[in-house]
């Protein structure tokens, strides 16, 4: 997660412990602003969390996996490619792994006739090694 969203929310706990905390009591402020804090702390590392592995039999995204028999061609995505594959230019039916800080992404088709996705697109740091992972030039994490 960037730094600037933690600050944000350790603003947010502050500014909810001083609403609570001057006309209630500073153990109410306490409460609210502690629940605040671990509210926040969960949502940011599960939205955060998601991994990305890959492996010499299947990938795993957030919390789906594939055999990467399944796996068709795969294309990393880079500036407004990738916007474009997350917004306008996005199948409904695609399986997407969104981390909204992330520039990058991986779009990678399915072979698969059981699944309804037609392709994953996937939100890395480094497109460019994921993509050359998923294409069987090496294998390690994004």
């Amino acid at each position: 997660m960037p730094v600037s969203w933690w600050i944000i929310a350790a603003a947010l706990v502050i500014t909810l412990f001083g609403i609570v905390a001057v006309p209630v009591g500073t153990m109410a402020g306490l409460v609210v602003g502690g629940l605040a804090a671990v509210l926040l702390l969960a949502l940011f590392l599960r939205y955060g969390g998601a991994r990305v592995e890959v492996d010499d039999a299947r990938l795993h995204a957030g919390r789906a996996e594939i055999d990467r028999r399944y796996l068709g061609t795969v294309e990393a995505l880079t500036g407004d490619a990738a916007r474009h594959a997350f917004g306008r230019d996005c199948d409904p039916q695609a399986f997407l792994v969104l981390r909204s800080y992330i520039r990058g992404a991986v779009r990678v088709q399915i072979t698969d006739p059981a699944d309804p996705a037609p392709y994953w697109v996937i939100a890395t740091r480094h497109p460019d090694r994921l993509a050359a992972a998923l294409s069987g030039h090496s294998v390690g994490r994004s």
